[in-house]
């Protein structure tokens, strides 16, 4: 059994997630997300769906982004 890198939980069906050159190790999606989803730089909401990068800054949509001054930015639906 592996152990949850966020709740510590020693569970028979870990999953790992594989990004950026490292392997995480979670019993559940709600600590997965926890840990590597970007946080939205403008409300704070952590980035669960598509979101939008914008010159290496992480936001949930388009709407945040112009918020903080980004431009040209389109929502995709």
């Amino acid at each position: 059994m592996a152990r949850c890198e966020v709740c510590g939980n020693d569970y028979g069906m870990t999953f790992e997630v594989h990004a950026q050159g490292a392997v995480h190790v979670f019993d559940c999606f709600a600590c997965a997300i926890h840990r590597m989803a970007p946080i939205c730089e403008h409300c704070r909401v952590q980035v669960i769906g598509q979101g939008v990068e914008v010159e290496g800054h992480w936001y949930c949509g388009g709407h945040c982004a112009r918020a903080e001054g980004r431009v040209g930015i389109v929502d995709s639906v």
